[in-house]
């Protein structure tokens, strides 16, 4: 039976925001957009964790939400992060993205204020009633404090706007419960883990890795859809270094943003309270980038 959702399966690039001179660099950002399309992402979805949504201004996040959404031009979906643990800033924010021609948005479970799972159903049942297009949930107890439990999901799951959700709780047991409760869509939120959950019924990746090879992300999901498990698994295990680096060798997105000034497609540094990686890591991310084969 088809899940809600099933537009937004396969890879989602968690988009990074370039800054140049500690601004976003517009440009680049088109650049970016342009990349995507070109490489055959199904989605991108800027202003989330990987895009430093924490350290953007509002005016600086609506202008990242509007030049991909115009430049995206319905070439690609454009799934913007939107989410907040202010219940109205995120309703300001969603019907900001659904006029800017968002195809749907990314919500973050409330982070910092703890709500109690009555607080996260009610949050999210009033942002799907203030829009119209579809809502896919972020859950990443890691950074919210708090879990948004199976039970909550799925209950949310049955209501007509809220369609997938990006699952970041590194828990199988806990995406198993979605997938067996609901009809929803489950992405993967951790590239890592893309293959074992989608082997559950998962149908893709909310990728940070795909900021710089998307095409073997897709190559990975293909295979997988395609019935050639000995395939998925090779390119399983020559991501799966990549994707650990991603997330293990600082907080993302600083790994990332590095890789992608390594590999000549520079979208600046991070903003603080983010802080460069180290020269060790960075002597580490060197060579797992060549062994990957993307440094000579």
């Amino acid at each position: 039976m088809p899940r809600k959702g099933e537009q937004f399966a396969g890879l989602t690039v968690a988009l990074v925001t370039p800054f140049k001179d500690d601004r976003i660099d517009e440009p680049a950002l088109r650049a970016l957009v342009d990349f995507h399309v070109e490489s055959g992402t199904n989605v991108v979805s800027p202003v989330g964790t990987t895009g430093e949504s924490p350290t953007l201004t509002h005016d600086e996040h609506e202008r990242v939400i509007a030049i991909v959404c115009e430049h995206a031009a319905g070439r690609i979906k454009v799934l913007p992060g939107t989410g907040s643990n202010s219940t109205a800033e995120a309703i300001r924010l969603s019907k900001f993205a659904q006029q800017a021609g968002a195809t749907g948005v990314l919500m973050v479970a409330p982070y910092y204020n703890k709500p109690m799972q009555e607080g996260f159903y009610l949050h999210f049942k009033a942002i799907a009633e203030s829009i119209d297009i579809p809502i896919v949930l972020y859950n990443i107890p890691g950074r919210t404090a708090k879990n948004m439990e199976p039970e909550t999901i799925c209950r949310l799951g049955e209501l007509p706007n809220i369609v997938a959700v990006k699952e970041s709780t590194g828990s199988m047991d806990q995406a198993s419960q979605i997938l067996s409760g609901s009809d929803i869509t489950v992405l993967s939120g951790d590239d890592s883990i893309t293959l074992p959950l989608m082997a559950m019924g998962g149908s893709g990746v909310v990728s940070v890795v795909g900021n710089i090879i998307p095409q073997d992300v897709k190559s990975m999901i293909a295979a997988f859809n395609a019935g050639d498990l000995a395939k998925a698994q090779e390119w399983h295990h020559k991501l799966f270094p990549l994707c650990r680096d991603m997330l293990g060798l600082a907080t993302n997105p600083i790994p990332i943003k590095a890789a992608m000034s390594l590999v000549g497609r520079d979208a600046g540094a991070v903003r603080l309270p983010l802080t460069p990686l180290t020269e060790q890591q960075h002597e580490s991310l060197k060579t797992t980038l060549r062994k990957y084969g993307l440094l000579g």
